[in-house]
């Protein structure tokens, strides 16, 4: 079983970076858990419009900016991932410096790059 990835700033519409890595980590096998502004679907991937408690998340991928990412602290450093993918333009230092804080791994990368050569 693959690590547990949740994709804060879900979105389901098909030109969003969100929504192609959900597709594309579910293509790969690993159980996504999606959180967005709003309600949606990708495939087989409900967008929850509110945080979902979960206790056995490895990997948040971030497409949110900063500023959208504060009202999520509480929540993300709840779960206790093991890492953050920070994707372009969701890059926070004050966020990132609290994960490390918390040894939680921090990754300014691209996902859907990460997943394409076999660095996820």
């Amino acid at each position: 079983m693959k690590n547990k990835t949740l994709v804060l700033g879900a979105s389901d519409n098909p030109e969003r970076f969100s929504c192609m890595a959900i597709k594309n980590l579910r293509a790969l096998g690993h159980p996504v858990l999606a959180v967005g502004n709003k309600k949606g679907k990708v495939g087989d991937t409900e967008i929850s419009d509110r945080p979902l408690p979960d206790d056995s998340i490895d990997t948040i991928t971030m497409y949110l900016n900063a500023v959208r990412q504060k009202e999520y602290y509480d929540y993300i450093v709840g779960l206790k991932p093991r890492r953050i993918i920070f994707n372009p333009g969701a890059e926070n230092e004050e966020l990132a410096n609290m994960a490390k804080s918390l040894e939680i791994q921090v990754i300014e990368a691209c996902t859907l790059v990460m997943l394409r050569t076999g660095q996820y």
